[in-house]
């Protein structure tokens, strides 16, 4: 099952791309929704409902987590959910940059089974099935084989690096990157690129499903903040932060983060 999920996750990344590159980002309508919760573009809504058209057919049985439709309890009954973020990236993509993403994942009882990350600006298709290994435009990908914490690049917006986040006030010593799509930057710790990423903040589930199991089918470690592991189609939706990278990356991370520290506005 996660072998043809993936195919039509697949199939449904390369029609989202065909939409929403109809858009020019900076003219696409935009709003920004209530309590604080971002941006939204005509292109997120129009990506949004071929979903909503396309994957419940195909899936009757599957429960569904967008990001742009309205949560319903109904999922949580249900043994599989699609985990969905029509456009993760909406300001990147509002101001006319390329580095944004489609992040598609199917979740089996609570697990991550079946994930796409697909920036069409880049040409870069990732993918991954359970137990079969992630990919890149369908080569096989692997995590950083670094292990050195100071001299590795590592995806941290500049909040995270706050003192009270860390054990003795003072954040460990690395290379500090940044990409504006969290999705984007859990796929390019799987793919290598970068050694390790990590987000303080509470999370939504539709910016990290996919790249969860992009980074495990990769042979990374991916947790939350406090090290747990990551469990998907909760009742309130969000993940305490997350960590990710090679396991002695990720190791190293965890062992001066403060568990106890808050979650931070920004990510």
């Amino acid at each position: 099952m996660p072998a043809t999920d993936l195919s039509l996750l697949v199939k449904a990344a390369e029609q989202a791309g065909d939409i929403a590159c109809r858009y020019t980002g900076p003219e696409a309508k935009r709003w920004d929704k209530p309590g604080g919760a971002g941006p939204v573009t005509e292109a997120d809504l129009a990506v949004n409902a071929m979903l909503e058209d396309m994957l419940p057919k195909a899936r009757p049985g599957y429960g569904w987590l967008s990001e742009e439709s309205e949560d319903s309890e109904a999922r949580l009954s249900c043994d599989r959910v699609f985990i969905l973020d029509p456009i993760d990236g909406t300001r990147s993509f509002a101001e006319g940059s390329r580095t944004w993403a489609h992040s598609f994942a199917v979740a089996e009882q609570g697990e991550v089974t079946a994930a796409v990350i697909y920036l069409p600006q880049r040409g870069l298709m990732f993918t991954a099935a359970k137990g079969q290994g992630a990919a890149c435009n369908g080569a096989p990908i692997q995590v950083s084989k670094a292990n050195e914490l100071a001299s590795t690049e590592v995806l941290a917006a500049k909040p995270n690096l706050q003192a009270h986040h860390w054990l003795d006030g003072t954040p460990p010593e690395f290379i500090r990157s940044y990409r504006p799509s969290l999705a984007y930057r859990l796929a390019k710790v799987a793919d290598g690129r970068f050694g390790a990423m990590l987000t303080l903040r509470p999370s939504w589930e539709w910016d990290i499903a996919a790249g969860d199991l992009l980074i495990r089918e990769a042979g990374g470690a991916i947790t939350d903040r406090t090290g747990s592991a990551l469990r998907f189609n909760n009742p309130h939706p969000r993940l305490n932060g997350v960590v990710a990278g090679s396991g002695a990356l990720h190791q190293a991370l965890m062992a001066r983060l403060d568990p106890d520290s808050p979650g931070i506005a920004g990510h």
